[in-house]
């Protein structure tokens, strides 16, 4: 890592004034995203209206305090300050991403952005209903608006020649990239997929899936599952744990990180698997730059790199053997002697059996990508026109039967089942399975680096590898783009190799296919 000082009056004072106004700028989103948690885990019913009204005016007052003219001033003279520094440098990295982030937000009018967000609150509150009532007309006029209003915002940015809408949007979760470049790895990977998942569907061996339908107390899942965060790393004194429709991780800043989880009473891996996998966010966020909360040094890489730290710990780590040799004997300490019947072959199996289903959230590493796949194909044709909103259940029902050959029996379980699209958060799935790719490459790495990593595992010691993403990838901010930062650490462009060779490792053994 370079760091560089600024080391003249002129060259300090055009920096500090240009941090300041944006850390300024930056404290209205924050609050907005305390007010969006609130939203989800604590609001009562009857706030759900006015909750809108103060998002659209926090993300107004925000973006209009970000996109001011003397903005574009403070930022020009950071521009000439930081000229002669090495461009990987945290003051060179700021004003190059600050500068990145004016240019797009000056395209957008604070009446677009103040609507999408008053609009995003109103449908999130619309689809939590609709999705109680596995009635997706409730939904409906709330989606439509929203990819309206997205497709007003990709105009606004603009895209490349030759590109789509989905583009732009996408630019705002993983920078540059395209539709195009999603479908060049996509349509290889589902092809790989398909060959192990064929495989696995002819095999004669078929893993235990009994504690996957075992029942146990909601309340000793909970104490369960936030015993785990706490032992892999998540500091709950710059955190919280609750509960929501759709798992999430947000908050504020690094001190102050709010996680959510669901449950289920017949199957604790659910409310673990997600559990770990909001940790994994949730470290992440917290293994940034306090002093840096609200520059882009101070923040995620981009959702691509977010999402390997998640799905890493949820897979890499939660499904191992490694893991459950340390975490069975921990069950009795939460559900009594109710477990004991379970060896650890049995929990090992049950966390990696292979079952095409219906929810993204709660599927094997095999078929998840899948779930990835039919929710970009779906977004990008409502973007384009190419899918009426009104016929989103009937074709993605004939998606999932198409890529998973399973039969969708509601709209809960069905094109209701998460919560981007009610965000507004179109451009955001590839993302998943770009992180799943990356982790698995990065953990291949942490490996090599760390002799004895997942021996660690068999005792309860997961410090060393949340010690390696702190020094290889939280600590560096928005220093590289996807790309540069898995080329800087693993030596290699990004690559699905590293996770079929993880997958074919595992699943291969388990259903006696090696």
């Amino acid at each position: 890592m370079t760091t560089a000082t600024a080391n003249t009056p002129a060259t300090h004072n055009a920096l500090t004034t240009l941090f300041a106004a944006v850390q300024d700028a930056a404290l209205l989103h924050s609050t907005a995203n305390l007010l969006g948690w609130d939203q989800e885990t604590m609001m009562p019913h009857g706030g759900a209206e006015l909750r809108g009204r103060q998002l659209s005016q926090l993300a107004r007052l925000g973006h209009e305090a970000f996109t001011a003219p003397k903005m574009g001033d403070l930022i020009a003279a950071a521009q000439e300050a930081v000229a002669g520094m090495p461009v990987d440098c945290a003051d060179a990295v700021n004003v190059r991403e600050i500068r990145r982030d004016y240019d797009k937000a000056t395209k957008l009018p604070s009446s677009l952005v103040a609507e999408m967000a008053h609009t995003a609150s109103q449908a999130q509150h619309a689809w939590v209903e609709a999705r109680r009532d596995s009635d997706f007309k409730k939904f409906q006029p709330w989606l439509e608006k929203n990819v309206k209003l997205n497709l007003q915002k990709a105009q606004c940015l603009g895209w490349p020649k030759g590109g789509e809408a989905w583009d732009a949007l996408a630019d705002y979760y993983e920078p540059a990239l395209t539709a195009a470049q999603v479908t060049t790895v996509f349509e290889p990977l589902r092809a790989r997929l398909q060959k192990l998942l064929d495989r696995i569907r002819g095999a004669s061996k078929q893993p235990s899936n009994a504690f996957n339908e075992f029942a146990l107390p909601i309340e000793s899942q909970e104490k369960f599952v936030r015993y785990m965060a706490k032992r892999i790393g998540f500091d709950f004194n710059c955190g919280r744990l609750d509960r929501s429709a759709h798992p999430f991780c947000g908050g504020s800043h690094c001190r102050d990180v709010r996680m959510t989880t669901r449950y289920t009473e017949t199957c604790v891996f659910d409310a673990l698997g997600s559990t770990m996998h909001e940790s994994g966010h949730g470290m992440y966020e917290q293994g940034l730059d306090f002093a840096q909360a609200g520059l882009p040094m101070g923040s995620a890489a981009g959702l691509s790199v977010h999402e390997s730290q998640s799905r890493m710990w949820e897979n890499q780590v939660g499904r191992s053997m490694h893991f459950w040799k340390w975490a069975r004997p921990q069950l009795s300490a939460f559900f009594g002697d109710a477990c004991d019947h379970f060896t650890l072959e049995h929990l090992y199996q049950a966390a990696n059996v292979v079952e095409p289903g219906l929810i993204r959230v709660e599927s094997d590493e095999a078929t998840y990508n899948m779930h990835v796949m039919i929710r970009f194909q779906l977004e990008r044709d409502m973007l384009n026109g190419n899918l009426a909103i009104k016929d989103l259940p009937g074709v993605w029902n004939k998606m999932y039967k198409d890529y998973l050959g399973v039969t969708v029996p509601d709209d809960r379980r069905g094109c209701l089942q998460d919560v981007h699209w009610s965000m507004g958060a179109i451009g955001y799935f590839p993302t998943y399975t770009l992180g799943t790719l990356l982790a698995a490459q990065l953990f291949e790495k942490a490996r090599k680096d760390v002799p004895g990593l997942e021996e660690g595992f068999n005792r309860g010691e997961f410090a060393p590898l949340l010690s390696w993403l702190r020094t290889h990838v939280h600590c560096e901010g928005r220093r590289y783009r996807l790309d540069e930062l898995c080329r800087k650490v693993t030596g290699a462009p990004l690559s699905a190799d590293p996770m079929m060779r993880h997958l074919e490792a595992k699943l291969l053994p388990l259903y006696g296919l090696e």
